[in-house]
């Protein structure tokens, strides 16, 4: 069998509702390994925020901040950073409507109020160790490869048209991610193949969400949760069983890759 190169998203995708890995997944990621194939995670979270599933399950390839930054056996191959002038006038947008913004770069997150309930309901439903800092002036003077708004979607601020340099897409309730306009899982994953030199004939992803949607579209073999969004199943070309029902074991051999 050729190399293949799968991507696997995290929340939703590997990890249930509370954020926990079945034994079915982890088994079949391995046995990916095993077979010599290459397997990497493409997630909308930060570097630091996918530490932990990174070790559980032994993988050094990685697309992070959906696409924006990609890095294979422990070498940045592509990056993608917000525009700072975009960034900046976003920020002083979003301050008049009252909407706090945190920005991410590869090492840290810093958001530009020091608490606020609605933003530590939405960090906290990722399960992750770390907390948003305080620095408003983080964004200047470094890379950032993401941000996110938090607003809800009844405050009705139509942050798209204003800013048509940067692509807004909602995770939570209260909160969207904000990236470069046209930079998505499926950019990273293409600079991934490049690099590896594999053709997307050999390539594989799992996803759920919303910002899973150009990957599923992109990706010749692409696979959609049981428990995934609607529109994620619509771009995808095979849909398997919910998370919690062995769902990335039978994905994989619904695809043919396990058996």
């Amino acid at each position: 069998m050729s190399k293949k190169l799968i991507f696997f998203d995290i929340d939703g995708t590997l990890y249930n509702e509370e954020k926990k890995l079945p034994q079915s997944a982890k088994e079949a990621i391995q046995q990916l390994k095993n077979q010599g194939h290459e397997v990497a995670i493409a997630t909308g979270r930060s570097p630091f925020n996918i530490t932990e599933i990174r070790k559980e399950l032994e993988i050094d390839n990685y697309v992070s901040f959906n696409g924006q930054y990609v890095v294979l056996n422990g070498q940045v191959i592509y990056k993608n950073p917000i525009n700072i002038s975009a960034l900046e006038e976003l920020t002083n947008y979003s301050t008049k409507n009252q909407h706090p913004i945190v920005y991410l770069d590869h090492k840290d997150m810093k958001g530009n109020v020091e608490s606020h309930t609605m933003l530590e309901e939405a960090v906290g439903s990722l399960s992750v160790s770390g907390k948003v800092g305080y620095d408003p002036l983080y964004h200047r003077g470094r890379e950032i490869f993401q941000s996110f708004l938090i607003y809800r979607d009844q405050d009705q601020v139509d942050y798209k048209s204003a800013f048509p340099q940067l692509d807004f897409i909602r995770w939570h309730e209260y909160a969207v991610d904000v990236l470069p306009a046209g930079g998505s899982k499926a950019v990273g994953i293409q600079a991934a193949m490049n690099h590896f030199g594999i053709g997307p004939e050999h390539v594989y992803a799992f996803g759920d969400g919303l910002n899973d949607i150009e990957m599923l579209s992109f990706v010749k073999n692409s696979v959609a949760m049981g428990n995934a969004h609607e529109k994620a199943k619509s771009a995808a070309k095979y849909v398997t069983k919910h998370v919690d029902e062995d769902g990335i074991a039978y994905g994989l051999e619904l695809v043919g890759l396990l058996k």
